[in-house]
């Protein structure tokens, strides 16, 4: 696809946004001028209250440290993609913004933001100050990333001992066989065995990823076209979506889920399983003790197809971007430079359970709590990164709501077959040419 027809998508998927009559920059200027900056940051915690209570105590050191004050939106999970990108295609918006991961890519397509050159990067701490795998992840290959890691994440199960308990399950699941038979046992008296994030499109496009991987697919060939609708990804959707569907071990309301309510299901019991990124921050704020859920692995096929990968997470994290429109770069590197220090990587990883995305943080005693353990050895041996490609942010909004729209069948119950399951990643592969 050329890079025309790739903004003309993004342009689109812009301007059906709502949320998008207003990009929440800080008033007439929305960058940052003089001694102000405007920071949008991903919603990583339970709430938006949550993060903003995290995140201000260290905003206001940075003010003390600079005299640079930083203005703080959080932006959940649901919105802030569309937002990024109207605020790359219309020139204004915040200075410094958290961005997926999975989306560097395709914003880095966009020309808006800045390039972390060799003489960029010197200017927040050095190349060699940060995780390669991570960092890895901040742009295209073979171009200089758009961005520098700032939480590194990986998937993994959460279950509930108790419950496992009562159901007589003495270990987690291994395969997704197994968790299909323990969430039956598990799906009793108004409780479910998993609960999902149906309604939320870049979860659900993590998933598609990952059961892919694991049946031996790929959503883009080596040019960078889709391959949306091959047995291999039909198959693998499928799998994902009959835990609704086919299993009945995922309550039919989760097909409306997209903030976060999947998480506080399991906190508060109503689900046993869980399948997110470094979650236990969120539990403990929901109230959840840290010794009530186990953590493990995400489960692989019993019998992988020829060509099935032992994948069981994407390479997740968040970036720190800055938008070329800022006012004040230099205190926009500034502040980069001050998110990514030791203290800063250590005091927010640890807060929100994530992995540091510099070196040196990551020997604190906090990460290696046995979630962090569980999160590490997934990054470090059975996550894959998704495609580093222009579209790739557009694969997440279409086949996530391909899915989307496929757990809102299973949940009236209607069919989900391979047949229906095909035809929404065709069309979805369609809306790409």
């Amino acid at each position: 696809m050329s890079t025309r027809r790739h903004l003309g998508i993004l342009a689109a998927a812009v301007l059906a946004a709502a949320s998008l009559t207003a990009c929440g920059g800080s008033g007439d200027d929305a960058g940052g001028s003089g001694k102000t900056l405007t920071y949008w940051a991903s919603n990583q915690g339970a709430s938006l209250e949550a993060d903003k209570a995290i995140l201000q105590p260290e905003l206001d050191k940075f003010e003390k440290q600079t005299g640079i004050k930083v203005n703080l939106e959080v932006v959940p999970w649901s919105d802030l993609l569309n937002r990024l990108l109207a605020a790359a295609t219309s020139g204004q918006g915040p200075d410094v913004v958290n961005i997926g991961n999975t989306w560097s890519a395709s914003l880095q397509a966009t020309g808006a933001l800045v390039e972390f050159d060799d003489a960029t990067l010197q200017a927040v701490g050095g190349k060699d100050r940060f995780v390669p795998a991570a960092l890895a992840a901040a742009g295209a290959p073979g171009k200089p990333p758009a961005a520098v890691p700032l939480y590194s994440l990986a998937y993994a199960l959460y279950y509930n001992k108790k419950a496992f308990a009562d159901a007589g399950i003495t270990a987690p699941p291994t395969t997704w066989e197994q968790l299909a038979e323990y969430g039956r046992k598990l799906s009793t008296g108004g409780k479910w065995g998993l609960a999902i994030e149906g309604a939320n499109p870049s979860e659900n496009a993590h998933h598609a990823f990952t059961f892919s991987q694991q049946y031996g697919g790929e959503w883009f060939d080596s040019s960078g076209k889709p391959t949306f609708d091959t047995p291999q990804n039909v198959a693998a959707v499928k799998r994902y979506v009959d835990f609704m569907a086919a299993d009945k071990i995922t309550n039919p309301s989760n097909a409306e889920y997209a903030q976060n309510q999947s998480v506080s299901d399991f906190a508060n019991g109503k689900a046993a399983m869980l399948l997110w990124q470094a979650a236990g921050s969120n539990l403990k704020t929901q109230n959840m003790a840290a010794d009530a859920y186990g953590v493990a692995p995400v489960p692989f096929l019993a019998s992988p197809p020829p060509g099935g990968k032992k994948v069981n997470s994407m390479v997740a994290g968040i970036n720190m971007a800055i938008f070329k429109h800022t006012k004040n770069r230099d205190g926009a590197l500034s502040f980069v430079k001050f998110m990514t220090s030791d203290e800063e990587q250590t005091i927010l990883n640890k807060t929100y359970g994530s992995l540091p995305a510099v070196k040196t943080a990551g020997t604190d005693p906090a990460f290696s709590a046995p979630e962090q353990k569980v999160l590490q050895e997934t990054l470090s041996t059975t996550a894959a990164p998704l495609p580093q490609v222009p579209d790739e942010s557009t694969f997440e909004t279409l086949v996530g709501t391909a899915i989307k729209e496929l757990f809102a069948d299973a949940a009236s119950g209607r069919p989900v077959t391979e047949e229906s399951v095909k035809k929404k990643l065709s069309d979805a592969q369609q809306k790409m040419r």
